[in-house]
């Protein structure tokens, strides 16, 4: 009964929100395939601590701009990624020991969620997300992150002109157009979770 009526709800879901679910999915998930983000951890949220993160950051982006120029693929995306994490881990430990500290740092290549954030002039949506994940010390403090792939990380690159030159027609409206997707995300979500339930029965 309970599936009967799930399955009811899902068919009211689909018709309430008249989306094209199959192409705004494939959109979504070749977002979330295509890029990669950088995600640090602070030690904590001491304003020295997120002082570092900051100089991190800033490090990293400054010496590691060039690091996917030939990745073209996904796959060849976290095969850099992965390749290039001690040259990642060794910026930000030397950034840390120059600045006084002897904080632990570990630089993982992962795959995690994220929920909307924006960034700028485009709004990236909730997802599971391939990133270079660097926590510092206990990792305890405010995070910072961007798109390091592609490489958004620069402020102009967030123009819709540049996007054109990573993302496809279709996603760079949904990273600039959050309002319009909202609905056909939250359906997404609603769907998601009784699949879920299904699933658990």
């Amino acid at each position: 009964m309970k599936r009967l009526a799930a399955a009811m709800i899902i068919s009211l879901i689909f018709s309430i929100c008249v989306i094209d679910y199959s192409d705004f999915t494939k959109t979504r998930n070749s977002l979330e395939e295509g890029v990669l983000r950088l995600h640090i951890l602070a030690n904590s949220d001491s304003e020295e601590d997120q002082r570092l993160k900051l100089k991190v950051r800033d490090a990293i982006l400054e010496e590691c701009p060039y690091l996917f120029v030939n990745a073209d693929t996904p796959d060849e995306m976290m095969k850099t990624a992965e390749e290039n994490s001690d040259r990642i881990k060794s910026v930000a430990k030397r950034v840390i020991s120059e600045n006084g500290k002897n904080y632990d740092v570990k630089c993982e290549v992962v795959n995690m969620h994220f929920d909307t954030r924006v960034y700028d002039e485009i709004t990236m949506p909730e997802g599971d997300y391939n990133a270079v994940r660097i926590t510092i010390g206990e990792a305890l403090g405010r995070n910072w992150w961007c798109v390091m792939y592609p490489p958004l990380c620069v402020p102009p690159a967030s123009d819709p002109t540049e996007l054109s030159e990573y993302f496809s027609e279709s996603e760079v409206d949904m990273l600039t157009k959050p309002v319009k997707y909202e609905a056909k995300f939250k359906c997404a979500e609603l769907l998601e979770e009784l699949s879920e339930m299904l699933t658990r029965e």
